[in-house]
């Protein structure tokens, strides 16, 4: 779908209208500008991600409250409406987290006492929100195994595309893993992400509801890149944005040990393995 996207141009002599029928592309997709988000809300979604990454039990009345103690003025209906613009939920066991699409495809999560041995093996994928001048959003894909950073994309919408995107930019950098876990969320339910997984002949694994431990290593990942990177930094740009995380993955991948790990590198432990497991 990006690809087709970005054959679409406006200045050939065919219509955008008939490019778009004979590329099977959506036009509102091609039409659609984000539109930017007012100083005052991101200003309200960058105190809402500090206090998740600080209290991640934090539900939407506890954020409201303690807002409020900060002397800003705000309702429980507006805090929940942002968390759910941002990807959060309070972390606990709770009935029901992320809401999907009512109409996608909701695949079993096949993770239970399996016993993760190799890279390859198991990857991840997940979206968080970027305090930036737009609200981005920020998605990453990862070994399960050794934690390593196969992919990652910035957007500043929560469509499917960037997500299939980073996915196959993974699968051509790095194969294909045999299962790939995600959440419920629907840019990982929509056809155009499954489909790729499918396609790959990778079984697909979604946490169950309330269970925000099935995919708790990238949840670690957004806790360290925040404090680590971005919370330090003040980004000018997306250009900015994009440099600076990067730098920061290339470290994280290649120089940042792990206690997990054995104080190994993710690139160590994944390269390693690989090679080790291929020799045998």
């Amino acid at each position: 779908m990006v690809e087709r996207q970005a054959m679409i141009d406006r200045d050939h002599p065919l219509s955008v209208v008939r490019q778009c029928q004979l590329l099977a592309v959506s036009r509102s997709s091609v039409y659609y500008q984000p539109v930017a988000t007012p100083p005052e809300e991101l200003a309200l979604m960058h105190h809402i991600d500090a206090l998740h990454l600080a209290h991640p039990w934090m539900g939407s009345r506890s954020i409201r409250d303690q807002l409020t103690r900060a002397g800003l003025s705000i309702s429980r209906d507006r805090v929940r409406r942002l968390m759910r613009q941002m990807g959060f939920h309070a972390v606990y066991r709770k009935p029901r987290t992320t809401i999907p699409e009512q109409r996608h495809k909701i695949y079993p999560y096949l993770l239970t006492r399996r016993v993760i041995e190799h890279p390859n093996q198991v990857w991840c994928a997940d979206v968080t929100f970027i305090p930036m001048a737009r609200g981005f959003m920020y998605l990453a894909v990862m070994d399960w195994y050794s934690r390593k950073v196969l992919a990652w994309r910035l957007s500043n919408t929560m469509t499917a595309d960037f997500c299939v995107a980073a996915l196959e930019d993974a699968l051509a950098r790095f194969g294909a893993p045999v299962i790939f876990n995600t959440d419920q969320g629907s840019q990982f339910t929509s056809a155009a992400f499954t489909d790729v997984l499918l396609n790959a002949g990778i079984h697909i694994s979604m946490d169950g509801k309330g269970r925000w431990l099935d995919n708790v290593f990238i949840e670690r990942l957004w806790r360290t890149l925040k404090y680590e990177e971005i919370y330090l930094r003040a980004y000018d740009s997306v250009a900015d944005a994009r440099a600076g995380i990067g730098r920061y993955l290339d470290f994280y991948n290649s120089r940042r040990t792990h206690q997990a790990l054995g104080r190994l590198t993710p690139d160590e432990v994944y390269f390693q393995s690989n090679w080790l497991r291929k020799a045998a």
